[in-house]
């Protein structure tokens, strides 16, 4: 059985981890899955966008902590920790925010602990409000080492964000959105990230590159946003997609070509 599943349809690409039978806890396996479909879409150019769910109306109970106890991927775990640059634990799941499409979170069931930190990798979150949520890394005596510090940064105060890793307190989604962790909440919520996505596919996919980018360094590199609008700017004036997005304001048939940048 593929760890992922994969529809793509209408440059819309949906990614559902697909472990079932373990509520599509996070395997070893699973992280190497991630980074390297995550590195197949970055360079698909008829891409528009990205939804990640999870198999069984489940989204993700966490690490997996078989593989988490198994003495022998200790030396790997290990060596992911003090190697230079981003480990596969963080790589995994920050990877999603370089893609040059927008990503949304489609959220049911559980999402605990790694699959929370997947859930805050996307650039937006749809919950199903009685989604059962938690930064629950404290529990089994470890720190969110998957790109927390980045991912949450700028969605919820710091007093909060100490509050909910410390305690590991499990909170359902309609108190997510209520602190802002969650989007939006929907009974269907992978319906609702459909019909989304179909929404944002209508808009020209350079212009969907360079809003993700100058927003992102908006929050994570504020003295580069204000250059990063004009570098982008320039380059959508000259780029094809700009003039056809004017003309398909005026005839919705007119059709994108594949993103340039």
């Amino acid at each position: 059985m593929t760890l992922l599943r994969i529809e793509k349809n209408n440059g819309i690409a949906t990614v559902s981890l697909n472990r079932p039978d373990k509520r599509n806890a996070m395997s070893f396996a699973l992280l190497k899955e991630l980074v390297r479909t995550a590195e197949k879409l970055k360079k698909d150019r008829s891409l528009r966008c990205v939804i990640l769910t999870g198999e069984a109306k489940v989204f993700s109970a966490g690490i997996d902590l078989a593989d988490l106890n198994n003495p022998q991927n200790r030396a790997f775990a290990a060596w992911e920790l003090i190697k230079p640059g981003q480990s596969l634990f963080q790589k995994a799941f920050l990877v999603w925010q370089q893609l040059p499409v927008p990503v949304i979170a489609a959220i049911e069931g559980y999402c605990f602990g790694a699959g929370m930190q997947l859930a805050l990798a996307a650039d937006i979150r749809i919950a199903h409000p009685d989604t059962q949520m938690s930064i629950m890394e404290s529990r089994w005596g470890l720190v969110p080492d998957m790109g927390l510090s980045r991912s949450l940064k700028g969605l919820i105060g710091l007093d909060l964000a100490k509050e909910l890793t410390l305690t590991a307190r499990i909170f359902d989604a309609n108190y997510a959105k209520e602190i802002g962790l969650v989007t939006h909440l929907d009974a269907t919520p992978l319906q609702k990230a459909q019909d989304l996505a179909e929404e944002i596919a209508q808009r020209s996919p350079d212009a969907l590159a360079a809003a993700k980018q100058v927003l992102d360094a908006m929050e994570h590199a504020p003295n580069k946003s204000l250059r990063l609008e004009k570098i982008w700017q320039l380059k959508l004036l000259l780029g094809k997609n700009s003039q056809l997005a004017r003309k398909k304001d005026k005839n919705p048939e007119v059709t994108f070509a594949p993103r340039q940048f």
